[in-house]
């Protein structure tokens, strides 16, 4: 029997990623194919997070539920690690809330702030996981385009009266995916102001906190007095290369972390205990495996924007994340430029549109593969025209 689902499956839209996975699954020659399209990260866990989870395995209480906010040194660590890097006092029975990774809180947010109709504010191009997060929420998204013009920060002031009386949330991801830009100091007193005068929460998704390369990243909640009106998201996906661990946590204004603990007990889980002893061990350390994670970074980014450069693309030096944003040749757009290279290059690359209606001329590369590689991919796109 095929059974009719909800209405609001009907305004799902697949996931980007997993379309690009299926179409990955469909290329003959594998073998010789570069994925340049996703951002999953691709150096090894640190040795010493991963013995500090082979100890915490061992240990029977870990064996048992954890506590639905997150265990209680994870919670210390993690206010410690907000003290040391960002000078931010945390209030660990208040202001955090662990996840199983970071996009639990960008789907929980929405269904805790949202009433039907509601809009959030966020920009164009975004994470694709922003669409389905407010539709599941019954809200609307309003969306402010990125340009090289505005240095990818949106222009508060260009959202209309009426959107901005309708709107609940302001959602903003610096370091930005797709585009690799950082915010300024500046740019969030502007945000948070907008928010203290608007009654609107801002957020910001942090998953790239650690991913910058010429100075370390500005928190949300550094501006003054941001925990009253805005929540930060962070993740050790990116920091410690742990994607595959799933661990992740929201901080700050205590109203909004209260509602999201009472329907994070309802609709998800806990992380294993084991697991956080070892987010624990990430965040207590000395940071250099970070430095070391960015740095390497840093280096795949000169060789691939050069190298690029050097074929005479028009490509900006991103500032933080580890991608590229291109925008494509006149005569093309993003999809049929990034069906180009998959053709004559057999490396797959992210079609801007995407990440949103402003990313149509544009794709995305991923530094999330070795120097080696990635000359050879631009030894592969020297036979295409720019």
């Amino acid at each position: 029997m095929q059974f009719l689902t909800s209405n609001k499956m009907a305004d799902i839209v697949p996931n980007f990623f997993e379309q690009l996975d299926k179409k990955i699954s469909q290329i003959e020659d594998k073998g010789s194919m570069i994925d340049l399209a996703k951002g999953n990260p691709d150096q090894p866990t640190p040795e010493f997070i991963i013995e500090s989870l082979k100890k915490a395995v061992d240990l029977k209480t870990n064996h048992g539920y954890t506590p639905f906010n997150g265990k209680q040194n994870f919670l210390d660590a993690i206010a410690r690690y907000y003290q040391r890097i960002y000078n931010i006092e945390i209030e660990t029975k208040s202001e955090i809330l662990t996840f199983n990774g970071s996009v639990i809180g960008i789907s929980a947010i929405p269904q805790v702030i949202l009433n039907p109709g509601d809009y959030v504010i966020t920009t164009d191009p975004c994470y694709p996981e922003y669409y389905t997060a407010v539709s599941l929420a019954g809200g609307k998204l309003y969306q402010l385009p990125l340009t090289r013009q505005n240095h990818y920060l949106p222009d508060l002031s260009k959202i209309p009266h009426e959107i901005v009386k309708q709107a609940k949330i302001l959602l903003l991801n610096y370091p930005n995916n797709p585009t690799g830009a950082t915010a300024t100091e500046e740019f969030f007193k502007q945000a948070i102001e907008f928010g203290k005068k608007n009654k609107i929460l801002v957020v910001n998704d942090f998953a790239y906190a650690a991913i910058a390369y010429d100075q370390r990243p500005v928190s949300l909640l550094q501006i003054e007095g941001a925990k009253d009106y805005a929540v930060e998201l962070n993740t050790l996906s990116k920091t410690y290369d742990m994607a595959g661990w799933r661990v992740g946590y929201v901080l700050g204004n205590e109203s909004v972390v209260t509602a999201l603990k009472k329907y994070h007990s309802h609709v998800y889980s806990t992380i294993f205990g084991a697991i956080q002893d070892a987010a624990v061990a990430g965040l207590d350390s000395d940071q250099e495996a970070v430095n070391h994670i960015r740095d390497t970074y840093q280096k795949r980014r000169d060789v691939l924007v050069a190298g690029l450069r050097n074929l005479g693309w028009d490509v900006e030096e991103p500032q933080g994340a580890f991608f590229v944003w291109i925008k494509t040749p006149a005569e093309y757009g993003g999809q049929k430029f990034a069906e180009l290279i998959l053709k004559r290059a057999n490396v797959v690359v992210a079609p801007g549109i995407g990440f949103g209606p402003s990313g149509k001329n544009y794709i995305r590369l991923s530094l999330t593969h070795d120097e080696k590689i990635l000359k050879e991919v631009i030894k592969r796109f020297s036979v295409l025209e720019y």
